[in-house]
């Protein structure tokens, strides 16, 4: 083993030159990749650390009742915590909601019970967490130069359960507060290497610079046996809508979180930017729901300022309507559950025509301002599949994904993007909390922001930006590869060795094609 990894460290030396952030980077990945991803002491009990984000608290299927903070409780009390998984709604119910730190995250907290003070404050409905997740990226092949880049964030999350805290009646009854802010920092890799369309890292943009970024506040009252669900506050619509629960195992941005180029779209913007909105979600059999929701759109480049924290901005006078349908069959006695939704979204607000001025031709060159079109709109399909199960818990198995997803190209420089993804556990080498993946994406620029790229190519003119950056050549597709093996060192520590192969960076062939490394570290505390 001593010889490739040693041939493997000169390589990575020789491409990344003298660099000490280059060679920790292929240090840390050489050793994971060949040494068995991890010793074998590290390994934890044989169910996956992602099923503690089960969508339903169904014995028969999610058996796992461990506490996700130990016993026995403190001062003396003796009354029983509910499992983190199980009682907050949002985890249920979003689906792939709140509290943030579940997938990819996980719940586990790498400190315990925190001496004691994890089980009092659960027992009084105050749940708290805190994430540090730290990434190291690097490209020493391809793109407009070879660099490396440091990018991360601290979170903290809250939530409260207002009939435990304040000992209320019935009308308490699944009554939730939910608070999340982060700290960002570090520089975006793709942008360096000449990709201002697309993100490498899973961390990096859109936190304002500033202490405690707001990601959400909103409140959240569960009804009927959690058969209807309401909330209603400062929300990226990507909480509840075209989110699944294995996008944030991968690292690519377009990946994680809510789907593309929606996300990329004023009405549709999420994480780490809210809206204020309010989401109603009826699920009348517990394999079928339908969403609805509706978000004040805002003009401005930062949802609530660079803090997030702004919420009387002017310019609120638009709406965004969000609609979902999702359907979750269980097949066969291993429970293989599959998640189906389709959706769409319109905003009523006008947004200049990415080519034609108010006369059809182009307005980068005519002078003429660009026209106005009336409404922008986004629809997406999105599916996963277990095909195999090794133990409880909604990824815990061989999982296949897919999505699709389309953007008003007149508006959208970005038109329609199609991902294929097949993930598992290390349940075959016994890491059964480890996860692999890979997954392919494609995407399409529409038609409208290309014809503007050759009018200002050919009149000699600097090209325009729109909702995916400012590119450097005329665009037509990008194509992302896209393998990563997570390890959990103990639970609530993990580390995520990625490697990203982008084939037109930028959706142009400006700059030769790009490998891309990364590790990532995360902890939940």
């Amino acid at each position: 083993m001593a010889t490739p990894l040693a041939r493997l460290m000169k390589v990575c030396s020789g491409l990344f030159g003298s660099p000490m952030i280059f060679r920790v980077v292929c240090g840390l990945f050489a050793c994971l990749m060949m040494s068995g991803f991890l010793p074998s002491a590290f390994a934890q009990k044989a169910t996956s650390s992602q099923q503690h984000s089960g969508i339903f608290n169904d014995p028969t299927i999610f058996s796992d009742t461990s506490p996700d903070v130990s016993n026995p409780p403190m001062l003396g009390e003796n009354q029983e915590i509910t499992p983190l998984y199980h009682a907050i709604p949002g985890f249920l119910q979003a689906p792939y909601g709140p509290p943030s730190f579940g997938p990819a995250y996980g719940t586990h907290h790498l400190f315990g019970d925190w001496g004691g003070v994890q089980p009092w404050l659960q027992k009084r409905g105050v749940y708290v967490a805190l994430n540090i997740y730290e990434s190291v990226s690097g490209n020493p092949i391809g793109g407009k130069k070879n660099t490396a880049t440091d990018a991360g964030q601290v979170g903290a999350t809250l939530d409260i359960n207002w009939q435990k805290l304040l000992n209320a009646g019935d009308w308490a009854d699944g009554f939730w507060l939910h608070m999340l802010a982060v700290n960002g920092h570090g520089r975006n890799l793709s942008a360096l290497f000449g990709d201002n369309a697309n993100q490498v890292q899973q961390i990096y943009g859109a936190r304002g610079n500033v202490v405690a970024h707001l990601v959400w506040t909103y409140f959240e009252k569960s009804m009927f046996h959690n058969k209807v669900d309401w909330s209603a506050g400062w929300i990226p619509p990507g909480t509840f809508f075209n989110n699944s629960p294995w996008t944030c195992t991968f690292m690519n941005v377009w990946m994680c979180g809510n789907i593309t180029p929606t996300k990329y779209l004023t009405g549709g913007r999420d994480w780490p930017s809210g809206n204020i909105g309010t989401v109603l979600r009826v699920m009348p059999i517990r394999s079928f729901y339908i969403m609805g929701g509706l978000f004040a759109v805002s003009p401005h480049s930062y949802n609530g300022g660079i803090s997030g924290w702004a919420w009387a901005q002017d310019g609120l006078g638009k709406l965004s309507t969000h609609v979902e349908l999702g359907w979750i069959p269980e097949f066969g006695r291993d429970h293989l559950i599959g998640h189906y939704k389709i959706g769409g979204l319109y905003d009523n607000s006008r947004y200049k025509d990415l080519y034609q001025d108010i006369y059809g031709h182009a307005w980068v060159t005519s002078g003429q301002p660009a026209r106005l079109q009336s409404g922008q709109t986004s629809a997406w399909v999105m599916l996963d599949q277990m095909l195999i199960r090794h133990g409880d818990g909604p990824m815990n198995g061989l999982v296949v994904g897919a999505q699709y997803s389309y953007a008003s190209g007149q508006t959208s420089a970005m038109k329609q993007r199609a991902v294929v993804a097949i993930m598992d556990t290390g349940h075959y080498w016994h890491r059964p909390n480890d996860m692999v993946g890979f997954a392919f994406q494609w995407a399409d620029f529409s038609k409208s922001a290309i014809r503007q790229q050759k009018a200002s190519l050919a009149a000699g003119l600097p090209f325009q930006g729109a909702n995916f950056g400012t590119p450097y050549g005329v665009q037509s597709h990008e194509n992302i590869y896209e393998f990563y093996y997570t390890a959990q060192i103990v639970p609530g520590f993990s580390v995520q060795p990625d490697f990203q192969y982008i084939q037109r960076p930028g959706g142009t062939t400006v700059f030769k094609n790009v490998a891309a490394f990364s590790m990532a570290f995360n902890m939940t505390l």
